[in-house]
């Protein structure tokens, strides 16, 4: 059972309330880098960097020790549509963890010195990243299909970007985007409600709420982004195919959605008996990794289906991808299947959910955009409510010939 309240000032508070002496604890923020548009791209993944840099509280080494000195872990990320910072503590440091993130997000000072240095930071950041195709490939993969729109763009930013942020740029993001309206605290621990908003009331009840449509600022999300189909292949000197196949997929507030979760799974799933697993790896040992994913963002969803496989087996891996993904559409599942693969998911599920942290992530995911979070008995149940026919004709509005594009890394 999660609990929820409201701040006056609109920040947003869920608890999953668990015996343990181990706290999980967050702040997602509604803002990333589809949301940057010019010059400013990659600026919500700097901001994400240089907020640990130091604050009119703290020095930089102090942000790094305030919790890892006590034990914990303090971390953060961006994506194309939220910011997060996240930490594990023991559950007597929660309140230590609560104010350090409203520390770093509503008084970080940028100091130009630890500026300069992180930006070599994230420069390496991006060489390490066009090292690895596996990785690239994905991003590539984006900017052809939503070319023109910011979610082409990736999350890093370009080199020439990061060199021309400054000090000034960051506050002046921050102070506009970073606003309690955007944010959701999210805690699986031992702690009452009660104590968790008192807390919260101290720490983060004082800023102002922030404008919602404030100019610069998701202004980019009113466009939809429209999916391009293309066949495109690079030439590069590696020692295998980096095969990427993908369609458009149901947005994160579709009806389809739960429906082609279920779908994925079946096809690219972490499960060695994935269909795309059994059909390219085991049966004729084209590749040793193949998997699907299904990333639903606001307004559109992207499916994807990677492997990286033998040079000579490029072609071949291909089709036998295609033809899995047709057989989604063309033969139903039995009852006996679907059942199957219906039980498999929601082990997967209840596993998953039994690790604080991500159940710490995917609550406060949940509650910024739906303003409500399932419990896991509840998508357990509308997972098992599905039909072969329902299955199938999910299937069928997302996938077919016509739909999918192909990026492919060779020589």
């Amino acid at each position: 059972m999660y609990e929820y309240h409201t701040l006056p000032n609109g920040l947003k508070i869920i608890l999953s309330r668990i015996p343990s002496r181990v706290a999980y604890s967050g702040v997602y923020i509604n803002v990333g880098s589809r949301d940057e548009q010019g010059d400013d791209e990659g600026i919500a993944h700097f901001i994400e960097h240089s907020l640990f840099k130091g604050t009119a509280h703290r020095r930089a080494y102090h942000i790094l020790s305030r919790i890892d000195g006590v034990g914990g872990e303090l971390n953060a990320f961006t994506t194309k549509e939220e910011t997060c910072l996240y930490a594990t503590s023991l559950g007597e440091h929660l309140e230590r963890c609560l104010e350090l993130y409203a520390d770093i997000l509503f008084h970080s000072t940028f100091p130009e010195a630890e500026i300069e240095k992180e930006k070599e930071v994230v420069l390496e950041e991006i060489n390490s990243y066009r090292d690895f195709p596996a990785e690239l490939i994905y991003d590539q993969f984006e900017e052809l299909a939503y070319e023109g729109h910011p979610l082409a763009h990736n999350i890093l930013g370009s080199k020439r970007n990061v060199r021309h942020f400054t000090a000034e740029r960051l506050r002046r993001r921050l102070d506009s985007c970073y606003t309690p309206s955007r944010m959701v605290v999210t805690v699986v621990a031992d702690v009452s409600m009660e104590r968790l908003v008192k807390l919260c009331e101290r720490y983060y009840g004082g800023y102002c709420m922030g404008d919602q449509n404030s100019p610069g600022c998701q202004n980019t999300r009113k466009e939809r982004p429209v999916f391009k189909c293309f066949e495109h292949h690079v030439n590069r000197r590696t020692h295998q195919a980096h095969l990427l196949l993908g369609c458009e997929a149901p947005d994160i507030y579709s009806q389809d959605k739960t429906a082609f979760t279920l779908i994925n799974n079946i096809l690219g799933g972490p499960a060695m008996n994935s269909r795309l697993n059994v059909a390219v790896r085991e049966r004729y040992g084209f590749c040793y990794n193949v998997e699907s994913q299904y990333v639903p963002f606001s307004d559109t969803g992207l499916f994807y289906v990677y492997a990286g496989v033998d040079l000579d087996a490029e072609e071949r891996a291909l089709g036998l991808i295609r033809n899995e993904l047709g057989r989604m559409v063309s033969d139903a599942m039995t009852p006996a299947a679907l059942r199957k693969a219906q039980r498999q998911f929601a082990g997967q599920m209840a596993i998953n959910n039994d690790n604080g942290l991500n159940e710490m992530q995917s609550i406060g995911k949940a509650y910024m955009n739906f303003d409500h979070v399932d419990t896991l008995d509840e998508m357990t149940s509308d997972i098992m409510a599905l039909t072969p026919d329902m299955v199938r004709d999910v299937a069928a509005r997302w996938f077919g010939p016509a739909r999918y594009s192909t990026l492919v890394y060779g020589n």
